[in-house]
């Protein structure tokens, strides 16, 4: 995985990863990572539809099936869709925008290694006495009964990762407002970047509610606290306030990158300016914005009242008309263009029909009386996947395969891609659009198991092998992976032919500083104004001058087990082992210890200098 030339051992190799501060390679942590993760998820997903294929099922018990549901949805929304999104705003956005690097490298890694961390931590919980078996939403009510550590282990793991997410969304912020090279105003960025700069806002908002909801339950679940408690004057509805103001923001933290992505696809492959640019970025602002007018719709059955369920009925519906000029313009994009239907704009072309039905169903759900029919069924199942998987997994999967060969300097199989594409999106279309009937027909959410006369036999069963074809899809993506690594042909810096944005014009894996000078950006699409001009390369807008890099370190590492260790000592805190006081000391020493060596310690990074650059632009260097 070693960018440059030089072959270096598997234990260098190891080290480099474990030090690194370059955003490129944070970027491939991030997506081995949220890779593996998503595996896990879908094995979760997997047994779910195997206990509902058939009725009166034991494949698993009951409380293994809460687990398991639990489980499948915390890992796919936080461990899988998050990651592999950052994966993506990693290892682009600062190419995009023709900068070196993100404008903190050493938060940037520490971000990744507090993800890292909580999730190990969270999954965990499998083998050290069960995992949480409250719902991903994990409400109050449920998870202080849970038995078990489950729930603490969800609590502590969650606010470890999202510590991480937090900083990534800070440093993104700071990327983008002061890092863009000269000519990149703000109406000049590529959507991706737009979208990028808008998720991390809704990050910064969106993080600090589940944040505090996650340290009340703690303290009720570890102190005995009672923020939760109804019977000791707490308000159990306080908790579905905090997640959902969180929760709903999450929705378009995940599904922005996945439409800045497609941005991109519909104007590279279209051979076309991406149509209504500026009504674009206006539609992407204004979704981010209202995602936080309307959290309140996941609860219309809890009895807020018709007043506020009207406002928040009004405001769900009002989101809809930023999607829907996203989608016309995308139609518009291709319309007249020159389209070329290469695997990842395939994705794109499928996502169109799959996020639309998704959103159609979403309005339906905005209905408050319609609403109260729909809730807890598995209508409302098939809604958010079909958002979820036809929009953020559709999204991640055509900009993986877009930008693998810019992130590795390989190009994945495209025959093998297509197979992947057409398992998937038939597997997709078969498990969840048959899900609507299930709910409207009386199918409750999270049963296990159901008799054999209620008229749901059929559709759980094409459900299932719907499932299966998914995961078949998966398996020939991962072997394309494979193969494609072990033959690792090389490819040029535009290797789709088409590229109009920035990370097109340097070489493909790019070197460690990015630019060997900066380029001047004329206008929109500026790697297209270039080659127009019969140009192969940005106009430089810097002469060449010796670059100033920051070196790599240990200690993001360290920083995060530090809270890891903590996190086992405040998790058996509550069993009144003699142990867990001297564990949470140990683990913050380490943690503090580190923060403190990251003070004290003068490191000016190193220089590139200019002779160095002039012999050979893709020369291997310190990273």
């Amino acid at each position: 995985m070693s960018t440059y030339a030089k072959k270096k051992g598997f234990g260098a190799t190891l080290w480099d990863f474990l030090t690194t501060v370059d955003h490129k390679k944070i970027a491939i942590l991030y997506l081995i990572t949220g890779g593996l993760f998503f595996v896990v998820g879908g094995l979760e997903a997997m047994f779910i539809r195997i206990q509902l294929a058939v009725p009166n099922n034991d494949f698993v018990s009951a409380g293994l099936y809460n687990e398991i549901i639990t489980m499948h949805g915390t890992t796919m929304i936080f461990l899988a869709a998050m990651p592999l999104v950052f994966a993506l705003m990693n290892a682009v956005m600062p190419l995009q925008i023709g900068a070196r690097d993100v404008a903190f490298p050493f938060l940037n890694s520490l971000g990744f290694w507090l993800f890292f961390f909580g999730g190990t931590f969270l999954n965990l919980s499998w083998f050290m006495g069960g995992a949480p078996d409250a719902g991903w939403t994990s409400y109050a009510s449920l998870a202080l009964q849970s038995e078990g550590h489950g729930i603490d282990f969800y609590v502590l793991g969650l606010q470890i990762s999202g510590l991480g997410t937090l900083i990534g969304g800070i440093n993104f912020l700071v990327t983008i407002i002061n890092m863009r090279t000269p000519g990149m105003t703000y109406m000049r960025m590529p959507l991706f970047t737009w979208s990028t700069f808008v998720v991390s806002a809704l990050i910064l908002f969106a993080f600090p509610p589940l944040t505090v909801g996650l340290t009340l339950m703690m303290f009720d679940r570890m102190f005995g606290a009672n923020f939760f408690v109804t019977a000791a004057g707490g308000n159990t509805i306080i908790w579905e306030h905090l997640f959902w103001i969180f929760g709903h923001p999450e929705v378009y933290i995940l599904i922005l990158p996945a439409f800045g992505v497609f941005s991109e696809l519909f104007a590279t492959f279209s051979r076309k300016r991406l149509f209504g640019y500026s009504s674009m970025v206006f539609a992407t602002v204004l979704i981010g914005f209202l995602g936080f007018m309307v959290w309140a719709h996941h609860m219309f059955t809890v009895g807020l009242g018709p007043i506020a369920n009207a406002i928040f009925a009004v405001a769900t519906m009002a989101i809809a008309v930023p999607t829907g000029i996203k989608i016309f313009n995308w139609i518009f994009t291709m319309w007249g263009g020159k389209v070329r239907f290469t695997t990842p704009m395939l994705y794109a072309v499928a996502f169109i029909p799959s996020f639309t039905m998704g959103g159609v169903t979403g309005i339906m759900n905005a209905a408050a009386p319609a609403d109260y029919q729909y809730h807890d069924s598995y209508f409302v199942v098939a809604h958010f996947h079909y958002v979820i998987v036809g929009g953020v997994v559709l999204g991640l999967l055509a900009g993986i395969t877009f930008y693998w060969p810019k992130m590795f300097g390989t190009m994945l199989n495209e025959t093998l891609g297509k197979i992947t594409f057409w398992f998937f999106l038939i597997g997709f279309h078969l498990t969840f659009f048959i899900q609507h009937f299930l709910g409207l027909l009386g199918m409750p959410r999270r049963v296990f198991t159901y008799q054999k006369d209620l008229g749901w036999e059929t559709s759980n069963m094409i459900s299932t092998v719907g499932a299966f074809l998914m995961a078949v899809g998966v398996l020939v993506m991962v072997y394309n992976i494979i193969i494609t690594s072990i033959k690792n042909e090389k490819v040029g810096n535009d290797p789709w032919g088409d590229g109009r944005t920035l990370e097109w014009a340097i070489s493909s894996p790019p070197p460690f500083y990015n630019f060997k000078q900066l380029p001047l950006v004329r206008g929109l699409d500026p790697y297209w104004i270039e080659k127009m001009e019969g140009k192969t390369e940005m106009t430089p807008a810097e002469p060449l001058g010796d670059i100033h890099m920051p070196n790599g370190s240990f200690l993001p590492v360290t920083i995060s087990f530090g809270l890891f260790v903590a996190a086992f000592g405040a998790l058996f805190h509550m069993d009144d082992k003699a142990w867990s006081i001297p564990v949470i000391i140990i683990g913050l020493l380490i943690t503090f210890g580190s923060m403190l060596i990251r003070s004290v310690k003068d490191d000016h990074g190193f220089h590139i200098h200019k002779e160095d650059l002039m012999d050979n632009t893709d020369k291997g260097g310190k990273s």
